[in-house]
């Protein structure tokens, strides 16, 4: 007796085989899920979006329209892939020299969200919780909570795990506006108050 499909995926929606897809994700028009993909519980996975051999996405990752997620990339639970936004693998791709041996790996960690038409060069590390603005240019790790825009990338302040911006006093110490959620500023490293 063969196992019911536990997740949906539209009928454009392209399913190699030896993928595990959780429960309750969707899958919408015309993406393609390629071969030995891990892929967790209650994802969504926009229209037009490609995901490469071997990747692997957490639990409730959200991918918005026209994202192409390349082998060596790594989402924790809760990420945010914004419309359009691109990841690398490659350092120095070329057509003419076949590199498949040397892609790097990206891990996004948990809770973190990609703005759209962002750029992501291979390799790197999004901490925890960071915000990535609209069209930055990543080109080195991004730590925990941190919120960087532009090209190349730079840090501008500090969000908390709800995505809001933060307001420090003169001891280091922000409050979540949305949450009441406290967090310490401590030699560039964010942390939530215990």
């Amino acid at each position: 007796m063969s196992k019911l499909k536990e997740y949906f995926s539209h009928e454009t929606a392209v399913i190699d085989e030896g993928c595990v897809i959780g429960q309750g994700t969707k899958i919408w028009h015309f993406s393609h899920v390629m071969t030995n993909c891990s892929i967790g519980e209650g994802c969504n996975l926009g229209q037009n979006v490609v995901v490469s051999p071997s990747v692997v996405l957490g639990k409730n990752v959200k991918v918005q329209n026209n994202v192409s997620i390349y082998t060596g990339v790594i989402c924790e639970d809760d990420v945010f892939l914004g419309p359009s936004m691109v990841f690398t693998n490659v350092i120095n791709p070329r057509s003419a020299v076949n590199r498949k041996n040397e892609f790097k790996q990206t891990l996004v960690k948990k809770g973190a969200s990609i703005g759209a038409n962002a750029t992501i060069i291979c390799g790197i590390t999004i901490g925890e919780y960071a915000l990535i603005g609209a069209g930055a240019v990543v080109t080195k790790d991004v730590p925990a909570f941190a919120l960087v825009v532009g090209n190349p990338s730079k840090p501008i302040g500090w969000v908390s795990k709800n995505g809001h911006r933060l307001n420090f006093n003169e001891n280091g110490r922000a409050i979540c506006p949305e949450t009441s959620e406290k967090y310490i500023l401590i030699e560039d490293r964010l942390m939530l108050e215990k």
